[in-house]
């Protein structure tokens, strides 16, 4: 008798009706990661990322009568997924704001995309994709989009769907999806970095490792003039979900100095990586004892030996990523 397990990984076999709620939920929750990368991209919200992929699994298991077997069950999942990010979209999401700040942008830990199956990961383009795709720059980038498009892209030049599937999952037709990704690249284009062809999607080189380590000396001393020195004339710092994008050198270095940072003490560091990206952790010395607390992450974007970009995302992200709740003294 074929298992279960054939029935709905297989292609060409139809029939959930006799698959009993645990069978089906096991199999659901081996998709669960790759999904959740996926509505991630989709939402810029690791938060409502985690809802849309209970409402795809609660989804799936009312629908399963419609499942008929001519893709994959992991197929007919990411359908359900896309379906109900667009759903969110259309119910709740705002426009970005002018200048390109994404307030519901949420950073997504290192130690859960490598929970992601390997796939083909050992090939140099695949690897580029895995891990560009999940820089904050590109999801960005992607929130910029319509819904529609932004769906076109993902499924066509992310996860590699061909025009036909895309189509039939959105009710389109083949020229009307090739054309909503044509939109969906010249978008892309227009918000993501200038040096954006030139990522490779590598491992951090030395020169990065060590700007990193000197980042994050001179934020603990709170060295603003040294910090200066390693920004990029061009570059770009938020803090998602507090409102303002600042762009510039003087423009960040005046924002930091107006919120007093030169003046702040009692920190300690902790170098860590987030959406494949280097990160610092900060945390502060509470008053009167000899505990750290967690107080802001900074997500950096490096190119060309210099800081480009710097995301700061406040305390309450930490538990998520897995950072410790405080640092001993």
């Amino acid at each position: 008798m074929m298992s279960v397990d054939t029935r709905l990984e297989g292609r060409g076999v139809g029939g959930l009706g006799e698959v009993d709620e645990p069978a089906f939920s096991g199999l659901a929750e081996r998709h669960r990661r790759e999904l959740h990368v996926h509505c991630y991209r989709m939402l810029g919200s690791f938060e409502d990322a985690e809802d849309t992929v209970q409402e795809t699994f609660l989804r799936a298991w009312r629908r399963r009568e419609t499942f008929e077997g001519r893709s994959t069950f992991r197929a007919w999942l990411y359908r359900i997924a896309t379906n109900a990010c667009l759903d969110l979209l259309a119910r709740c999401r705002p426009e970005p704001a002018t200048g390109g700040e994404v307030r519901w942008l949420q950073p997504y830990p290192d130690r859960l995309l490598d929970e992601l199956p390997a796939g083909e990961a050992d090939e140099p383009e695949t690897v580029a994709v895995a891990r560009e795709t999940v820089e904050l720059a590109y999801l960005v980038a992607v929130q910029h989009l319509a819904p529609r498009p932004r769906a076109v892209l993902i499924l066509r030049d992310v996860l590699g769907w061909p025009a036909k599937d895309v189509a039939e999952l959105l009710g389109d037709s083949v020229n009307s999806v090739n054309s909503a990704l044509q939109r969906a690249r010249a978008g892309m284009r227009e918000h993501l970095p200038a040096e954006r062809q030139d990522w490779t999607g590598g491992e951090e080189d030395a020169g990065t490792r060590e700007l990193v380590r000197r980042f994050t000396e001179a934020s603990v001393a709170a060295d603003v003039d040294a910090l200066a020195a390693m920004l990029r004339d061009d570059v770009r710092f938020s803090m998602p979900p507090t409102p303002g994008l600042h762009v510039g050198r003087d423009a960040v270095v005046h924002n930091w100095v107006d919120d007093g940072f030169a003046g702040m003490t009692g920190l300690r560091a902790l170098p860590t990586s987030v959406n494949r990206q280097p990160a610092v952790a900060f945390y502060q010395r509470q008053d009167g004892t000899t505990t750290y607390r967690p107080l802001t992450l900074d997500v950096l974007r490096i190119s060309g030996g210099a800081i480009t970009e710097v995301f700061t995302f406040h305390a309450d992200r930490f538990a998520r990523l897995g950072l410790p709740e405080e640092l001993p003294a």
